[in-house]
């Protein structure tokens, strides 16, 4: 006997409606997440289509790539209609998308705004799980020498170090630098720790002649510069 389909297949849409003809038709733009999410899926189950499965997936994550980009491997797998597979082409996907957007802030090395930096730190910091300290090497023209992760706390808290990232700074040669640090709940607003790091690395790098141009705080895709809110 042949096996009914379900109503939900792809195969039964119309072609505007299934995901690679759609983009076929009328370019990528055109997709919706969930529609490219399901041509990495490639196929759902007879309860539900490759569409509906990628809209799950993505209420889990109340529709935040970011949030979707944490998720491990065991934690996709556990989507019914999820298997190894899948969630192997769902992290890829997603690891290619953040390290195209680490090439294109590579070729701007100079660092000319906060936004800049962000885009620099942004590959180190958007999927973490617990709180990290970075620093951002500059020459004198602003230039890009490195970044240097300084330190790894939990999910409340980091600490950070001026002896350790003055130590890194001026082994690089560097004549300022850029501190950041990830919020892995999102929030931005800096607290009273924050604030009484930044001050102390300020007044840190005046003393090595050191300066401090800037210090992030990045969660999930926005950033808050203390240099761009005049508290530096």
């Amino acid at each position: 006997m042949q096996k009914n389909e379900s109503k939900t297949s792809i195969k039964n849409w119309a072609d505007d409606d299934k995901p690679r003809e759609k983009m076929i038709l009328k370019g990528k733009g055109s997709l919706s997440d969930a529609e490219l999410i399901a041509i990495l899926i490639g196929s759902g189950s007879n309860e539900e289509s490759a569409v509906e499965l990628a809209r799950r997936i993505l209420r889990s994550c109340e529709g935040n790539l970011v949030e979707l980009s944490r998720l491990s491997l065991n934690q996709l797998m556990k989507f019914k209609g999820i298997g190894a597979a899948k969630a192997v082409s769902i992290i890829a996907a997603l690891e290619l998308g953040k390290r195209r957007r680490s090439a294109e802030a590579r070729e701007r090395q100079l660092i000319r705004t906060s936004n800049d930096a962000f885009e620099l730190f942004y590959v180190h910091a958007v999927d973490q799980p617990y709180e990290k300290f970075w620093v951002m090497m500059l020459d004198q023209a602003n230039k890009v020498i490195s970044i240097a992760e300084v330190s790894e706390g939990g999910m409340t808290g980091t600490v950070a170090d001026p002896k350790k990232i003055f130590k890194i700074a001026l082994e690089s040669n560097a004549c300022n630098i850029i501190v950041c640090h990830n919020h892995p709940s999102g929030q931005l607003k800096p607290s009273e720790a924050d604030m009484a790091i930044t001050n102390k690395l300020k007044r840190s790098g005046e003393a090595l002649d050191v300066r401090l141009l800037d210090h992030l705080i990045i969660g999930n895709d926005s950033f808050f510069s203390f240099a761009d809110e005049g508290m530096l």
